[in-house]
């Protein structure tokens, strides 16, 4: 290529170009913008979606906390419940002693009271109005669970009866049976608060 730019009519040498015309572009841009390439790509940069984010390992660490406090206060929750059962089972059986205890003492108190009444019901010495308040009392006492045990022929139980003496028996026996009544014997809800005293006939 020849270094003599005589040939070329627009060459202008460095520093001799007017000042009145415009500076050309460093780089061309064609009047025809049909020359650029519109559908190519562009990446255009993205913020990670929440089920993305879930998936890092912070997130995982974060939901293994909640997991693991959650687990904390469940298993503290069901031993309050725990206690708390256990706590109403003895209050409910303390109160059960105590009013057992209280009916006890008051039945204690009435048998020599039912005693006499049923003494009085053997000698056919009740009447009128008197025999109306033994009737009360006696479906009082049935109420509270109080029943009378204790009759001549039973078969004689240590655990029911007393011993006072021997007494004979009309008719025949194997066993050790009651023979006469002294004193009726009390069970209040099937647990026996006095033993009936008797008197025993051994077998012939």
């Amino acid at each position: 290529m020849s270094d003599n730019h005589e040939d070329n009519p627009d060459f202008v040498p460095d520093g001799e170009a007017g000042g009145d015309g415009p500076e050309e572009p460093l780089f061309a841009v064609p009047d025809d913008a049909s020359a650029l390439d519109v559908d190519s790509p562009v990446e255009v940069p993205t913020e990670p979606t929440a089920a993305e984010r879930a998936s890092s390992g912070k997130t995982d660490e974060a939901a293994s906390d909640w997991e693991k406090l959650a687990a904390e206060r469940t298993a503290d929750l069901q031993r309050l419940h725990a206690e708390y059962v256990n706590y109403k089972r003895r209050v409910d059986r303390d109160r059960d002693v105590a009013r057992q205890k209280g009916i006890e003492a008051v039945v204690n108190d009435l048998l020599p009271v039912l005693d006499s009444i049923h003494a009085a019901k053997q000698h056919d010495e009740l009447a009128g109005g008197f025999k109306l308040v033994a009737d009360e009392i006696d479906k009082v006492a049935a109420k509270y669970g109080l029943t009378t045990f204790g009759e001549v022929g039973d078969a004689f139980d240590p655990h029911l009866h007393e011993a006072l003496m021997h007494v004979p028996f009309e008719g025949e026996t194997d066993v050790t049976v009651v023979s006469a009544v002294m004193q009726k014997g009390a069970k209040l809800n099937d647990r026996v608060i006095r033993p009936a005293r008797v008197g025993v006939a051994d077998p012939a």
